[in-house]
C-alpha cells in the first residue's frame, strides 16, 4: 500500500510540466506472439473457454511479459503507467469462466450477475489479478525511479465493464437491465480495494462508455476511501464518438465534466475511441469547462487491420498531434491508447518535453 497521498506531489509536477502516460497494453502484448497455451499456463490449462484475449490473466500466467511491458513504457518516458487490470472484475472475468446462459436460450439478467458477484472463484481471481498487477507495475516504477532519479507512478486501471447500466439490450423491454447498480458497485469495490492493496498511487476510471457505470466506479472509490481512511488521487477518462458523446450513455463533454466534478479528480480527459485529429474539438471543449488538469491518450488513429499495430498512426504522427495539443494549451497528461507502442510513447514524451502545460482555470 502507498504510504502517503501523492496528490499534492502530482499537482505540483503537472503544474510545472506535461506528464507522460503509457501506451496500449493490449497492442504491446500482441507483439510478444503469445499463444493460447501461454495465456493459460499450468494454472488454467483445463479452462473450457479460450483465454488468449483475456490480457489481464497474463499478470498471473506470464508476469515477466507484463513486467517487461511496464519497464519498456517507463523507459520510453512514462511518468505514470497503468496496471494490467482493465477487465479485472468478477463481472468482466465471468465472460471467460462461466457458461453464458444465452447459449442455451436464456439471458443474462440481475439473477445471473448476482451469482457472479457471489462467486468465490471469480472474486478470488479478481482480487489476485488486481493485487499482482499493481505489484508488478509498482516494482517497475521503483526500478525506473532508482535508475533515473525521477519519481514514477502507478495508476490502477478501472475499465468500463462489458455490461451497461444505462441501456437495455432488449428493444422490446426498454426498462430491462442485465445488471443492477449495486452489483456493479460491489464488483468495483473489490477491484478498488485490491488495487490499493497492491500499491497504486492513483485510481484511473477510464475508457468511460457508460457514465452510469463510471458513477458506480466513482462511488466505489469514495466508499472504499472512507472505509480505509485513505485518499488517493483519481483520474477520469471518457471514450467519445464523433459528436463528442460517450458511446453508450451519449453524455456530451460538458455534461461529463459536470457529472463528475464533485469527485474532485486530479485530472479528467479523453482516451481511446478516436484518433487525435478527430478527438481535438472535444478535447478543446473539455479544456474550456474543466477546472482541473486535462489528460489525453487517443488511439493511434482509426483501426486498420493492415497496419502493423492495427492502427494507422506511427510514432512520429502521434508526436506531431500531441505536440500541437500542447502548443495550444490543452494538455497536462499525454499518452496513447490502442495502437500506441513504447516507441509511440517515446516519441510523444520527446514531443511534449519542455512545453508549457495547460493552466488550470480558477473557480470564481
Amino acid at each position: 500500500m502507498p504510504q502517503h497521498d501523492p496528490t499534492q506531489e502530482l499537482k505540483h509536477a503537472m503544474a510545472g510540466r506535461i506528464l507522460v502516460l503509457d501506451g496500449a497494453m493490449g497492442t504491446t502484448i500482441r507483439s510478444y506472439g503469445l499463444a493460447e497455451a501461454d495465456a493459460r499456463g499450468d494454472r488454467f490449462k483445463d479452462c473450457d473457454k479460450d483465454l488468449l484475449n483475456n490480457g489481464d490473466i497474463l499478470s498471473l500466467t506470464q508476469p515477466d511479459v507484463i513486467a517487461d511491458i511496464h519497464r519498456r513504457f517507463y523507459q520510453a518516458g512514462s511518468d505514470i503507467c497503468e496496471t494490467n487490470t482493465f477487465s479485472a472484475t468478477s463481472i468482466a472475468q465471468s465472460e471467460f469462466f462461466l457458461e453464458d446462459p444465452r447459449e442455451k436460450g436464456g439471458r443474462k439478467d440481475p439473477g445471473f450477475f448476482q451469482q457472479v458477484i457471489e462467486n468465490g472463484f471469480l472474486n478470488e481471481l479478481a482480487w489476485e489479478m488486481n493485487v499482482e498487477s499493481a505489484r508488478l507495475c509498482r516494482k517497475m516504477a521503483e526500478e525506473a525511479a532508482e535508475k533515473t532519479g525521477r519519481q514514477r507512478y502507478v495508476a490502477g486501471a478501472i475499465g468500463p465493464l462489458t455490461v451497461s447500466l444505462t441501456n437495455s439490450p432488449d428493444a422490446n423491454d426498454p426498462g430491462f437491465r442485465v445488471v443492477t447498480f449495486d452489483q456493479v458497485l460491489e464488483a468495483y469495490k473489490l477491484q478498488v480495494r485490491a488495487l490499493i492493496e497492491g500499491g497504486c498511487d492513483i485510481l484511473m476510471i477510464e475508457t468511460i462508455f457508460d457514465s452510469l457505470n463510471a458513477k458506480a466506479a466513482a462511488v466505489a472509490v469514495q466508499e472504499v476511501y472512507r472505509e480505509q481512511h485513505i485518499q488517493l488521487p483519481v483520474i477520469l477518462s471518457a471514450a467519445v464518438g464523433r459528436g463528442g458523446e460517450t458511446m453508450i450513455s451519449a453524455q456530451k463533454i460538458e455534461a461529463f465534466w459536470n457529472a463528475f466534478a464533485h469527485v474532485k479528480p486530479l485530472a479528467i480527459g479523453l482516451n481511446c475511441s478516436l484518433g487525435p485529429d478527430l478527438m481535438r474539438p472535444h478535447l478543446e471543449e473539455l479544456a474550456e469547462c474543466a477546472t482541473t488538469f486535462i489528460s489525453c491518450y487517443p488511439n493511434a488513429g482509426l483501426p486498420n487491420p493492415l497496419a502493423p499495430t492495427g492502427f494507422d498512426l506511427e510514432p512520429q504522427h502521434m508526436a506531431e498531434f500531441m505536440a500541437g495539443f500542447a502548443d495550444d494549451g490543452l494538455l497536462n497528461l499525454a499518452g496513447g491508447c490502442c495502437g500506441n507502442t513504447p516507441e509511440h510513447i517515446a516519441a510523444i514524451a520527446k514531443a511534449v518535453e519542455g512545453k508549457k502545460p495547460r493552466e488550470v482555470p480558477t473557480v470564481a
